[in-house]
């Protein structure tokens, strides 16, 4: 059994004395334990040896009282196990050299045995696991098959994917076979790593904001509800969808847990479109970590209390920023920690 449960009774939606907390991208670059391991070994080979990316992920636990890790690792594992040779090149970010952009690449595209192409990942989460010690629960992670698509179509990052989008409206039968094939490989990877111990899983879907809400439905969410179709009989399921507010109501009917909403939608609304039934996480902006300790301090408390206490989970709008001061990130989560029931500024 699990000793702090919390943000298992959230994604329960249970009552609760205060809301759970953890930072998406917790384990990462502001930390400087991270940096130092960063400086000695690629960010590949962090995310596949299973021991460095074990430490990683433990590394802010072992600094911040949160109430769950989150293994490190990255989205581009799932296209590399897929034969899709992903990058990291410097001051550039995620690349490759031949982008998909025909229906015959996207025929070539595998859908691998998990367990033979993703090894690495499970036996981080069983170190992991060793190391948390059934202290706080464990989340698997996944990119959302329209994120990976942007990723693959595009070839490296972009502000606002334009080829990728040309792509699906252009090629939409091959858009359609890209998705489905990255959503089996996400379905079979996430239940892996629910048979090996995690505790939820949460999918990222970074550039959903980028689409239309109709286009939204086609090719992005039909996707994502495959996923949690297929994981939510065997865990707890956790959909954040980047920019993509108009979808909270159509998410909300899904078998989800818990939706994780961005800065740019107000608790209030956030909770009329999910029907006031839904637990939701989020959604401090980011770059508000840049603001002074005390200043962090009162608006968790106001978001807290904007959101309430029960279904919810104190969490940022995105991943926390590389440049954000290790103490003004201990201040966003200590907030949330000693939150009490009618505490206000």
């Amino acid at each position: 059994m699990i000793k702090n449960d919390l943000y298992l009774k959230a994604l329960r939606g249970e009552t609760v004395e205060r809301p759970p907390v953890w930072m998406m991208r917790q384990a990462g670059r502001y930390l400087p334990e991270f940096i130092a391991l960063r400086d000695k070994y690629d960010f590949f080979t962090r995310c596949q040896t299973p021991e460095l990316a074990s430490e990683i992920t433990v590394q802010p636990i072992r600094r911040f009282p949160l109430d769950a890790a989150i293994l490190f690792s990255d989205i581009l594992v799932v296209p590399q196990a897929m034969g899709i040779d992903f990058k990291m090149k410097e001051s550039v970010g995620p690349w490759l050299d031949t982008p998909i952009r025909t229906m015959e690449q996207v025929q070539q595209v595998v859908v691998p045995d998990v367990n033979d192409t993703l090894g690495y990942v499970f036996d981080a989460i069983e170190l992991t696991l060793q190391k948390l010690n059934n202290e706080i629960p464990l989340i698997g992670f996944a990119g959302s098959p329209w994120t990976i698509l942007c990723y693959c179509v595009e070839g490296k990052g972009s502000k606002a994917f334009d080829i990728a989008k040309s792509f699906c409206f252009q090629q939409p039968e091959a858009a359609h076979l890209l998705l489905q094939k990255i959503t089996d490989t996400t379905i079979a990877y996430l239940k892996r790593k629910v048979e090996k111990g995690v505790s939820a899983v949460q999918v990222f879907d970074s550039w959903g904001g980028m689409l239309s809400p109709a286009d939204y439905q086609e090719f992005s969410w039909k996707y994502i509800n495959q996923i949690v179709e297929a994981l939510s009989p065997l865990t707890h399921v956790v959909v954040f969808g980047k920019g993509c507010w108009f979808a909270l109501e159509d998410m909300a009917q899904s078998p989800v847990s818990a939706l994780g909403v961005d800065w740019t939608i107000t608790p209030e609304f956030a909770r009329t479109l999910t029907n006031h039934t839904m637990t939701l996480q989020g959604n401090f902006d980011p770059a508000r970590l840049h603001s002074t300790p005390e200043t962090i301090k009162k608006m968790v408390t106001e978001m807290i209390n904007r959101f309430g206490k029960d279904r919810y989970i104190a969490n940022l709008g995105h991943g926390i920023l590389p440049n954000i001061p290790v103490e003004n990130a201990e201040a966003f989560i200590r907030a949330a920690v000693d939150w009490k029931p009618n505490i206000e500024f």
